[in-house]
């Protein structure tokens, strides 16, 4: 899973990415944490793995994992070369979810890029640039299938309306989420990779003291975000910052003594998973306890080929046990003897928390 980080200047974007990266660095399971100087990789909270692995012993444990991709804070007027932003948009175009950072907090210290905190005109600056840079695709690839479609190649006119209706959306300065479209007219509006198209969390930056009990900031922009059936999650970054440099033992310590739960960022890794409909499945052994992300509705065959693509090709079987089976039978010797193990072919649907043994013969 990709999440892009956007924002305007001084709303705690950067610091909450350093935040993130400084997780990622905790984690020794995987070679890379900070992949280039603008992506994170984290680890996704999941108490499943720890308890597998406490059953199996395994050699090593391997996550699932989110990558962050951070872009320079965006300014009014980016998608027109104001600012750095716009060079930076293309990094975000193949990511599948946005966390729009949102500042709402109060510091006098801490200068605001339009002078006073409103975050409903922040994020409105924020989405009318994306929509400029959405535009700007959406005009090329119009040009390209017009020109196309004059063969009278059915192709080409179906997606030169498609991307007309796109274009009246986006000279509105609308969102191309709002809009309504066929299983068939998902599939080309997925691969245009419109920044609009692509569903949003937005993250309110709030102070230490407003972490408990919304502010006027968070309400208001609960209720825009409720407009658009987008998500908000409340966090502190600075609190993040400070979360990632403490060693484990030392994390829930501080994390009760704010009276938190978990860690913002593992709020929003749980949004990014739920909006995006995605789940995990395990593979457990000796060698190791896997997490492995897939697609909420994807069959066993594709869900193998997460693997290995020979997994997917000489698919045979799945030897499946659900995870409270698992845990509540001991073992997996146990939970086969007590019949919880199912075979399941082509067409079985991996459920999240599913344990599987694929057979496959190439």
């Amino acid at each position: 899973m990709q999440i892009g980080i956007v924002g305007l200047p001084n709303v705690g974007k950067s610091t909450l990415f350093n935040a993130i990266t400084k997780a990622g660095a905790e984690c020794a399971n995987y070679p890379f944490c900070t992949i280039e100087p603008n992506v994170g990789t984290v680890a996704v909270p999941d108490h499943r793995l720890n308890e597998l692995a406490a059953m199996v012993n395994p050699a090593k444990i391997i996550p699932a994992t989110v990558e962050f991709v951070d872009i320079a804070g965006l300014v009014r007027g980016a998608s027109k070369g104001e600012g750095l932003g716009n060079k930076f948009l293309s990094h975000i175009r193949e990511v599948e979810a946005i966390a729009h950072v949102v500042r709402c907090f109060e510091d006098p210290d801490i200068v605001h890029v339009e002078g006073n905190i409103d975050p409903i005109r922040d994020v409105e600056t924020i989405n009318l640039e994306l929509i400029l840079a959405d535009l700007e695709v959406i005009e090329r690839r119009l040009e390209k299938a017009k020109k196309m479609s004059k063969s009278g190649d059915k192709q080409y006119i179906l997606e030169t309306e498609i991307i007309e209706r796109i274009k009246n959306q986006l000279e509105a300065e609308k969102p191309v989420r709002s809009m309504e479209f066929s299983d068939d007219e998902k599939v080309f509006v997925r691969q245009l990779q419109l920044l609009t198209y692509k569903p949003v969390i937005y993250v309110a930056n709030v102070s230490e003291d407003d972490l408990l009990e919304e502010n006027q900031y968070v309400k208001r922009l609960k209720e825009y975000a409720q407009k658009e059936n987008s998500e908000v999650i409340v966090i502190c970054a600075k609190i993040e910052a400070e979360l990632a440099d403490l060693p484990d033992d030392e994390k829930e310590e501080f994390l009760k003594e704010l009276g938190l739960s978990e860690p913002g960022l593992n709020k929003l890794i749980r949004t990014g998973y739920r909006i995006l409909g995605l789940i995990n499945y395990f593979t457990a052994g000796p060698k190791e306890v896997h997490a492995w992300t897939i697609k909420k509705g994807t069959k066993a065959p594709e869900a193998a080929g997460k693997i290995h693509s020979d997994f997917e090709k000489g698919f045979i079987r799945a030897e499946v046990i659900g995870y409270n089976d698992l845990i509540s039978a001991g073992s997996p010797a146990a939970a086969k003897e007590k019949g919880l193990m199912r075979l399941e072919g082509k067409d079985y649907v991996v459920q999240d928390g599913d344990v599987i043994v694929f057979r496959f013969n190439v």
